[in-house]
């Protein structure tokens, strides 16, 4: 029988393949860039699990208030009757942009492009879409940014102002490939791109829908599985006030303290615990640094001693 941080090295593992997909080599090619530096706030920030957890539900929720963007997800997914496998694909996705070799997330958002290629169609309200729009794919762009920071920042452990707008700048390369070429490059950038969009989004019972699914999918490990509900309400928390006016979100979503208290313990053990074979561990090796790199480098640059890995 595995012993316990092996068990918790593989089923955190779990969360980042689907089922049946092909395998990513994250050490592949050897010494191969990625489209962001090891140095960047974006290694950093997208290593730990409760930041990707809390930002992409966030993420999400302003995604859904989106009408074309609601319709096109809702109806060209298999999320809402299968959100498992969706949310590893989402997840994997995520990791080979931020981690991945050049070669293989050029690759593989080209994939991506190409399928969306083939998603289109009329709102309810008769609102043309086309997952491949720029508008769209800017907001989608813009709100995974905005989440994934932001879950980071209230989480995890404070950024700088600095450190925050670089983690916008640092995302242009990839946007660019995805086909967002007017996603924000800064912390004002997503607020002057945040209040042009509000008047743009609305309530729908599709935002509750996915939050219910949420909760009741069984996404963590089963040790984890009690700090899922709290996950969906630090989500909510972080939303931007006026969005979340906007779709409905009102007290009853709110985060308690000691959940808050709870979560912030776990996102800043999170940071510390390398996890033997994720991404951000194998990526770090493929670039001929150790596999704790990112977990002894702190945000204003000073340097701990190492971690042992989870596993090995």
């Amino acid at each position: 029988m595995a012993d316990g941080p092996g068990r918790i090295a593989g089923l955190i593992q779990g969360l980042y393949q689907p089922e049946g997909a092909p395998r990513v080599d994250f050490r592949r090619p050897a010494g191969e860039p990625a489209l962001a530096a090891p140095d960047s706030v974006s290694w950093r920030v997208f290593k730990n699990p409760v930041a990707l957890f809390v930002g992409g539900v966030s993420a999400v929720i302003l995604e859904l208030a989106e009408p074309r963007v609601r319709t096109g997800v809702w109806e060209h997914s298999s999320f809402r009757t299968d959100p498992l496998p969706r949310l590893k694909r989402t997840g994997l996705a995520a990791m080979v942009t931020v981690y991945g070799a050049r070669s293989t997330a050029e690759a593989m958002i080209a994939g991506v492009r190409r399928m969306h290629d083939r998603v289109a169609g009329d709102t309810p309200a008769g609102a043309a879409y086309q997952a491949n729009d720029v508008e769209l794919l800017d907001w989608v762009q813009a709100t995974a940014s905005f989440g994934f920071l932001e879950a980071y920042h209230a989480y995890v452990r404070p950024l700088s102002a600095a450190d925050r707008d670089r983690f916008y700048a640092e995302a242009a390369p990839a946007a660019a490939l995805y086909g967002a070429l007017g996603a924000p490059a800064s912390v004002a950038g997503w607020e002057t791109h945040l209040a042009a969009m509000l008047p743009r989004l609305e309530r729908h019972g599709i935002v509750l829908e996915f939050l219910a699914l949420m909760r009741k999918t069984a996404i963590l490990p089963a040790p984890l599985r009690g700090l899922q509900g709290a996950l969906i309400r630090a989500a909510v928390a972080i939303t931007p006030a006026e969005a979340r006016a906007v779709v409905g979100l009102g007290r009853e979503w709110d985060l308690g303290p000691v959940e808050g208290r709870l979560l912030r313990l776990a996102g800043a053990a999170a940071d510390r615990l390398p996890i033997q074979g994720a991404p951000p561990v194998e990526a770090c090796l493929r670039m001929g640094l150790p596999g704790d790199y990112l977990y002894k480098t702190l945000s204003h640059g000073e340097r701990e001693g190492p971690k042992r890995s989870l596993g090995g």
